[in-house]
């Protein structure tokens, strides 16, 4: 089931309505949630549910084996088993045929030619993210940073919990099991909160992300056919695009848990506002970010080294979060990109003793960030270089504009994007909090305003771009 679907509209104010009548029982209320979380994922394709089932089967118990054992070793093999386990199935269904044809690939240039080794494999939404999410709650049990939960119900429910089960937030079990244990009660404020953002991740996912898709897509459809101007605009259209879009996603899955008395963690502060590559990662998928700094980076020995040592540390988390995204070489350099962008940037602010590059680091840092988006959005790496040498080799033509209302409509939704944005930042006001601040007649006319810009442009409305990965 899709966020920006009908069904979406009719399914959470059944379930919000449902969920406040079993107030006085929050154990019934965490039931219900459950329930209807499989009934929302069951939506795209109810088989990959045992999918769900089993990961959280599995880390609802070695949590507790973990816990409940002293010996040093054993604990270790059971924390190796959920990691063999988790990432196994995420291996199978995610990289499988990636490492077969790279292998292939690979083996073709020695003159073997390798019979077809690839799978016929559906890739279940969202299992990058419940991977991550029931990994990061055996692991801190083994470092002793969280006690595990022996209510099954609560800890299913942390992991299937419906509004980020397929594109996260990738919520920690510290923030959120305490809350799915207790009684929850219903807050004004927070229902204001929650309308509020869903309604701007509706707007910004609708009328802003899908239209900017559409110059874009056009262009990346053949590249190579475009010139230099023409390939910045569409490349700083998707910037926008791909921020708008899973933004847009995180603000209706806050919202929608805000709406039943749960709050996750912010996971977009307006990334694009940034003085440094390294800002970026503060505020760009912060959820990811900080999950890859804490259980791989720390875990691989973070800065506790050499330079050297760090920046290697840097480079293998980066590129291991490229191949999160995707199971292709694209997303590895993509990810390799950043990683050597972050030490050249780390050694050379170490070396003039600085934070940020001031005022001209909002450019360079931008300009930096549409370089590698090239990556991310090009089918081919052969495209993707094309893209990189026109950027570089500049050719000063007149950019495409392809059908006019296509354009217009792009760069009105994208200035519209741009100033709310600039808004927030300039206020410092975040939007989380943001509905509760304005009237009841304020917030339903902003509602009413965006049902309709809804109702015009639904039909040309797309999948979320994260729940391929």
């Amino acid at each position: 089931m899709l966020f920006n679907s009908i069904e979406y509209l009719i399914f959470l104010p059944t379930v919000f309505i449902l969920y406040w009548l079993l107030k006085n029982d929050y154990k019934k209320q965490n039931l219900l949630l459950l329930l209807s979380s499989f009934v929302f994922y069951g939506f795209w394709d109810w088989r990959f549910l045992s999918l769900i089932i089993y990961s959280s089967f599995i880390d609802y118990y070695i949590g507790i084996k973990i816990h409940e054992t002293e010996d040093k070793k054993t604990r270790k093999n059971w924390l190796i088993l959920s990691l063999v386990s988790n990432l196994g199935l995420l291996a199978a269904f995610k990289y499988y045929n990636f490492f077969a044809e790279s292998f292939a690939a690979l083996m073709s240039g020695f003159g073997w030619e390798v019979d077809n080794v690839t799978l016929n494999i559906i890739l279940p939404i969202g299992i990058s993210f419940y991977t991550f999410q029931t990994l990061s709650y055996t692991i801190d049990i083994y470092r002793k940073d969280f006690k595990p939960t022996y209510d099954i119900v609560a800890f299913f429910t942390f992991v299937s919990l419906f509004p980020q089960l397929v594109a996260g937030p990738i919520e920690r079990a510290s923030n959120l099991l305490p809350q799915i244990e207790r009684k929850r009660i219903f807050n004004k404020k927070w229902f204001k909160d929650g309308l509020f953002q869903i309604t701007v991740g509706l707007f910004r996912k609708i009328v802003i992300a899908d239209n900017l898709a559409h110059y874009v897509n056009s262009v990346y459809a053949d590249p190579e056919i475009h010139n230099s101007s023409t390939l910045v605009v569409a490349t700083v259209f998707f910037a926008y695009q791909i921020y708008f879009d899973f933004a847009g996603y995180s603000d209706i899955a806050i919202g929608s848990a805000k709406l039943l008395g749960i709050e996750f963690k912010r996971n977009f502060n307006l990334p694009y506002f940034s003085k440094s590559l390294s800002e970026v990662w503060t505020r760009w998928h912060i959820s990811l970010s900080t999950w890859l700094r804490d259980y791989l980076y720390k875990s691989l020995g973070s800065n506790k080294g050499s330079k050297w040592f760090t920046y290697r540390n840097v480079l293998i988390t980066m590129v291991l979060g490229g191949l999160w995204h995707g199971n292709t070489w694209n997303f590895v350099i993509w990810g390799f990109m950043q990683g050597i962008l972050l030490g050249i940037e780390k050694a050379i602010f170490t070396k003039l003793r600085i934070r940020h590059a001031g005022t001209i680091g909002y450019i360079i840092t931008f300009t930096i960030i549409l370089s590698t988006w090239a990556f991310f959005r090009a089918e081919t790496f052969q495209s993707a270089k094309y893209i990189i040498k026109k950027f570089i080799f500049f050719d000063f033509k007149i950019p495409y504009i392809g059908e006019v209302n296509i354009i217009t409509t792009s760069v009105c939704v994208f200035i519209l994007g741009m100033l709310f944005d600039l808004y927030l930042y300039k206020s410092n006001k975040s939007l989380e909090t943001l509905g509760s601040k304005i009237s009841t007649y304020q917030l339903s006319f902003i509602i009413a305003l965006v049902l309709v810009f809804m109702a015009l442009f639904y039909s040309t409305s797309n999948n979320f771009i994260y729940f391929q990965f």
